[in-house]
């Protein structure tokens, strides 16, 4: 039987493209893809599709989306250091909801924080150191 992951793809609402874009690129320090379908516009976290990655984008479409601080919750990986990203929230436009807090230390699962993108989405990132 294959394994299996909790999460195949997640959809970010955003509101300004290029703001969320920036952002985004700003805070895990990449350059974000994007592709413009119809109505559309998708920027590409990166993902290894390949080694059975899963994948995520922001997304802007004002009929589809709604960005929300009450919506889904995704977790965004932080490797290899979660305070690296999380210093750069800030700076690029954002708010720190949560500072690094450990999951549970007995099951050593790493550390999350919280922290709410320049769009308005409620985001989590996790990393393990």
């Amino acid at each position: 039987m294959a394994k299996v992951s909790a999460i195949n793809w997640f959809e970010i609402p955003v509101a300004d493209f290029e703001r969320a874009k920036l952002f985004y690129e700003t805070i895990f320090d990449f350059t974000m893809k994007e592709q413009t379908w119809a109505n559309t516009r998708i920027g590409y976290f990166e993902w290894d599709r390949e080694e059975d990655g899963r994948g995520g984008s922001i997304v802007y479409d004002p009929e589809f989306y709604q960005p929300s601080v009450n919506g889904t919750l995704v977790y965004l990986n932080c490797e290899p250091s979660i305070q690296q990203v999380i210093d750069r929230v800030v700076p690029a436009g954002g708010k720190i909801l949560q500072n690094k807090t450990i999951v549970a230390a007995t099951f050593d699962l790493g550390y999350w924080a919280l922290m709410l993108d320049t769009e308005g989405n409620r985001i989590a990132l996790h990393g393990l150191e």
